[in-house]
């Protein structure tokens, strides 16, 4: 069986029920129309280059679904509105004449060509569509990006621009959208911020204005991204930030493993999102969820809620899926399942430290049905973690028994881990390190199976002050309150299976 996902008015996206993670358990023929469209071999797969406000059937071994594709008001060509394509005039001026001339329900389309453009503003109630071979291309002089202050200087508390969960002046995104709803980016085309040919990446850190995202999301509402390659960005690919009702369907987002902090989809104070069959290869976390540092968190309260990340690839980068380290507000109700991790440092990564704060709360979260292949170290839940200028103070560090809960120290609930395989690990199987003030209350390991490469090298499992490297070890588990092992088994483990610190019940069965 098979179900739709999304249609827009030229696309429509659909993925198999079953329970292989990414990919299907063999290739399938699907049919539109009773014509062949393509052989597949994901669970997900996507049509393109359909008419609007027309019924379809898809026929997947021998099942068939009827769907039909949205109306639209109209199509705005950007070569119509003067933009060359060539990858060499400046196309800006053109594109954005399109955007904003396009009608509610309306179409801005990108055929054929390069688009050299510098950063892009989006508006309500339209989609922009890029054809195969189409090309949106990032200006690459930083001085050609405009700067957007942090906060807006009539009021205090409207975030324009934000820099790792905090306010903080920014170069403007490539595709800016700005309390903007009801928008599509849809097509095989790419999004290319053309970062390996500027100097973003030449300094990472300590700049006075932050790198610009690729795509940057402000309190926007109903966005839909179906099927674009998003590459070689600035810093971070995609950053919904306070935004509801997100859909990211077959995306391919990627950028070379040592570009600086080019995170894949960093959905930050967010609530409803979706996250599915899409596919990750970056130079640090494919996909982080996040809600601020502590004055965020503290003012706004509005936690990372209400998401769901299914059937996707996650390659070659730092973390698979990772949690903060800014979770000023909170993160509830995650669910992660039927995914794929290859040759990624750390697989489902939780990180924290003091001084993010009491509505820093962390549960209802559940990871389960994944395949981690070359995973260094699959779990890691870390409250110390150690990044940033202040990350290796002693408040940060110390496990100082006379530390005390208080307005700044986060707290992490329950934690579930189930029906995941780990092949080929090399550092341990899980690193788990609670604060001693304020242990994690409960970790759930159920159905898993950890085994490890033969020439499998030492490595420090988690960033924090002070940490051993392993190899081969099994879970290492310091101030955690419950400890649930079901079906639990291990592979190649030098030594302990269990290395136990400050642990309090365990239950094994």
């Amino acid at each position: 069986m098979f179900k739709k996902l999304f249609a827009s008015s030229t696309s429509a996206c659909f993925e198999l029920e079953n329970t292989s993670p990414y990919y299907s358990p063999s290739s399938y023929s699907v049919l539109l129309d009773g014509k062949v469209a393509g052989v597949f071999d994901t669970n997900v797969f996507s049509l393109y280059n359909l008419e609007p406000d027309s019924e379809y059937e898809v026929t997947v071994a021998g099942k068939t679904l009827k769907f039909k594709t949205l109306a639209e008001t109209a199509v705005i060509d950007v070569k119509a509105c003067g933009a060359k394509g060539d990858g060499v005039t400046d196309d800006t001026a053109c594109v954005q004449k399109a955007i904003d001339s396009c009608p509610a329900g309306g179409r801005v389309l990108f055929g054929e060509g390069v688009y050299h453009v510098r950063p892009l503003d989006l508006k309500s109630n339209i989609t922009l569509e890029l054809k195969k071979g189409a090309e949106i291309l990032g200006e690459e002089r930083e001085d050609k990006y405009p700067v957007i202050p942090a906060r807006d200087k009539n009021n205090e508390l409207e975030i324009l621009a934000t820099w790792e969960g905090e306010p903080f002046d920014c170069f403007k995104s490539l595709i800016h959208g700005y309390k903007c709803e009801n928008i599509a980016i849809i097509g095989e085309g790419t999004i290319n911020g053309n970062a390996d040919q500027s100097t973003w990446w030449d300094k990472p850190k300590g700049r006075l204005i932050a790198r610009p995202r690729l795509v940057f999301l402000n309190k926007c509402k109903t966005v839909r991204m179906h099927g674009v390659t998003c590459k070689n960005s600035a810093s971070w690919n995609l950053h919904p930030f306070f935004s509801k009702n997100i859909r990211c369907y077959d995306l391919k987002i990627e950028n070379p493993y040592t570009a600086p902090n080019t995170d894949g989809l960093d959905p930050e104070s967010c609530d409803d999102v979706k996250i599915i069959g899409c596919k990750f290869s970056v130079g640090d976390d494919c996909c982080a969820i996040k809600s601020g540092k502590l004055y965020m968190g503290k003012t706004f309260k509005t936690p990372a809620s209400n998401h769901t990340l299914r059937n996707n690839l996650f390659q070659d980068g730092h973390g698979a899926i990772v949690l903060g380290s800014e979770m000023g507000g909170g993160v509830r109700d995650l669910t992660v399942c039927q995914c794929l991790f290859r040759h990624t440092d750390r697989g489902l990564r939780i990180k924290c430290r003091r001084g993010r704060g009491k509505d820093a709360i962390i549960d209802g979260v559940v990871f389960e049905n994944i395949k981690m292949e070359n995973v260094i170290t699959p779990l890691v839940i870390n409250m110390y973690y150690n990044c940033d200028p202040d990350g290796n103070t002693e408040y940060v560090w110390t496990r100082s028994k006379n530390m005390i809960v208080d307005d700044r120290t986060p707290y992490l609930g329950k934690f579930v881990f189930k029906d995941i395989l780990c092949e080929d690990c090399e550092c341990m199987a899980g690193y788990f390190d609670g604060l001693t003030e304020q242990p994690i209350k409960e970790v759930v390991i159920e159905n898993v199976c950890f085994s490890f490469k033969d020439d499998a090298r030492a490595y420090e499992p988690a960033m924090l002050q002070g940490v051993d490297a392993y190899c081969k070890a099994g879970l290492y588990v310091d101030n955690v309150e419950t400890l649930v092992l079901k079906n639990v088994t291990f592979e190649g483990v030098l030594g302990e299976k269990i290395i136990r610190k400050h642990l309090g019940k365990v239950i094994e069965s």
